[in-house]
């Protein structure tokens, strides 16, 4: 998984969402979207004039908005490039003016008028027009306001870049820290480490209150109730579906989830020689208990050992041609290893939606890097096959969360056994000793994260419905809850102020989950495409080429046709159900 790990985080909210590609919404004063589908059984009659009209707009608006992107798309991928200063501030120039075109209020006027008369309209126009509607809604704020939500998030976002917690008087960085709490065994000490990887909660709590009433007044100008609808809807989530589902995912996974943290709890009390009763939220490495510990009875860097980094490209290169998804031109396109100055993480994206898919990528052979490799060569097939044919608004992932999917599905495959021995050359009986921990290490994570993503979600809701509740005492309410840690006796400090993705990243979270629900779905649906006896990570992906046009069919040509409930249920026959994601736990 990659949280903000710049997989699709950075492409998405630093290019797609300049331009809102991806969103609709069926809120403000068009009303509730019929989908195409809909629409064609109501076999509206087309008016003819107004077609006309709409499309007139659409080719003056959408051929500016290509022109535009084409330079931010370009002038981003040269800053992460070269990390020099003059090429990101020729991105943000180009930034700004794709933002400066979505905040006209005469355009979006225009776009208002002919929404207004839908149903008049080809479904695919109205579509287009939806999409556009949503990139020109955010931004009808004066500019002041806009001005404002910039300034304060930057302003706390430099106070966590520049922050250094102290422990005993002496400064430490985050990654300082995350070493110390790996290798600390002694209770006590790991308890200060982690009270210090929270103390910028407390730089930045009060800071972020403020922040959330600046949104919330900002979303309520647009109609919304507070900013947490206002941005559900616009990533075209239906807060009450949304939340129905979290509800569902919680109850799949209580039992499971406890069974496996009682495990986890034995093992770890045991390192630190205490009662498993007595384990705190310090005992664990991650911070917000998001993460399992690495296992001590794991390590799949063995695999990758004598490997060069160029094998990791070329052992991606074969499995995605082996399920006839061949990624040789996006490979051709990528800037694959590390240098001074290049951008340190990973990320994909697509430089004109016409097909030129290429990842950043700083690569080294290691199990990390194979899973990062395979995850990003796979948001890169969504984008290069792109349908050319659709207005250029909507030639996009469905969702967010659907190319996340897509990617989460390849990336896990670096874990998976049968997997390991057809592309790494791992000898079989190696990876038979090895394969009980390495399926249990994967629920572990796939569990960790439900739960953590059920806190995201409900605190961020919870946030923004009222800031000025004790927000301290409500994020332990939901800890004790969603992940069954044991709240601190006595503490009443902002730790949820300490979690940057409030800041730079707000109500998103709850995508990357979506994204392991539908991608544990699609996983299902391939084990019944290949008449597979057996649960999905038994399966030899590399032997069903038949897979690649299930994917370029049924995933990638529709992009955002159609919205993303309408999308699920066309592509995999029913909707998206965290049944297959709990399956995959048993």
């Amino acid at each position: 998984m990659k949280q903000l790990k710049f997989g699709v985080i950075m492409a998405l909210a630093i290019i797609f969402t300049v331009v809102s590609i991806g969103f609709t919404t069926g809120c403000g004063k068009s009303g509730k979207t019929d989908t195409p589908a809909a629409q064609k059984e109501m076999k509206p009659e087309v008016d003819m004039a107004l077609q006309k009209e709409a499309e007139a707009f659409l080719d003056t608006y959408l051929a500016e908005v290509e022109k535009n992107y084409l330079v931010a798309s370009a002038a981003y991928w040269k800053a992460t490039n070269t990390g020099k200063e003059e090429d990101f501030k020729a991105y943000s120039a180009a930034d700004l003016v794709l933002r400066q075109l979505h905040s006209d209020p005469v355009r979006f006027a225009s776009v208002q008028k002919f929404l207004d008369q839908k149903d008049k309209l080809k479904p695919l126009t109205a579509r287009s027009l939806q999409v556009a509607w949503n990139s020109f809604k955010e931004n009808q704020l004066p500019k002041e306001t806009l001005e404002q939500l910039t300034s304060v998030a930057s302003g706390i976002e430099q106070i966590f870049n520049s922050f250094r917690a102290k422990i005993d008087g002496k400064e430490y960085s985050d990654n300082e820290l995350d070493e110390m709490i790996k290798k600390e065994n002694n209770s006590a000490k790991r308890k200060k480490v982690w009270e210090a990887q929270k103390q910028v909660g407390e730089a930045v709590g009060a800071k972020l209150i403020g922040l959330a009433k600046i949104r919330n007044e900002a979303a309520q100008k647009l109609g919304f109730k507070n900013f947490w609808d206002m941005r559900i809807r616009l990533q075209e989530h239906d807060p009450d579906q949304l939340m129905e589902i979290f509800n569902n995912l919680e109850q799949v996974t209580n039992e499971p989830f406890k069974q496996m943290k009682a495990r986890m709890d034995a093992e770890l009390a045991a390192r630190f020689k205490i009662k498993p009763e007595e384990m705190m939220p310090w005992n664990y490495d991650s911070p917000f208990f998001q993460a399992p510990s690495p296992s001590p009875k794991l390590d799949l860097d063995e695999f990758y050992k004598g490997k060069t980094k160029e094998d990791i490209i070329e052992i991606a290169k074969k499995f995605y041609n082996d399920v006839d998804l061949p990624i040789d031109d996006i490979v051709k396109n990528s800037d694959l290893y590390g240098r001074p100055g290049k951008q340190q993480h990973a990320f994909c994206m697509s430089l004109d939606q016409r097909g030129d898919a290429r990842a950043l990528l700083n690569v080294v052979p290691n199990e990390y890097w194979m899973d990062t490799v395979l995850h990003e060569m796979g948001h890169g097939l969504y984008n290069k096959y792109t349908d050319v044919t659709l207005p250029f608004n909507i030639r996009e992932a469905a969702h967010a969360f659907t190319t996340e999917a897509v990617a989460m599905i390849f990336g896990a495959l670096a874990k998976n056994p049968v997997w390991l021995v057809n592309y790494t050359g791992a000898k079989p009986e190696r990876v038979k000793e090895i394969e009980p921990d390495a399926l249990e290490q994967r629920k572990r994570e796939q569990l960790m994260f439900a739960r953590w993503a059920l806190v995201m979600l409900n605190f961020e809701k919870a946030l923004y419905e009222n800031p000025d509740q004790d927000l301290n005492k409500l994020w332990w309410d939901m800890v004790e809850r969603f992940q069954m840690l044991k709240r601190p006796q006595g503490r009443n400090a902002a730790d949820w102020a300490a979690k940057i993705h409030f800041t730079i990243a707000p109500v998103y979270y709850h995508n990357y989950q979506l994204g392991e629900l539908l991608a544990a779905q699609i996983r299902a649906t391939l084990v019944k495409m290949a008449n597979h006896q057996g649960p999905s990570y038994t399966m030899n992906y590399g032997q069903h080429k038949e897979f690649g046009q299930f994917f370029k069919d049924k995933i990638f040509k529709p992009c955002q046709t159609y919205p993303w409930p309408e999308f699920v249920e066309k592509a995999l026959g029913e909707k998206l159900n965290p049944k297959y994601f709990a399956d995959e736990l048993k």
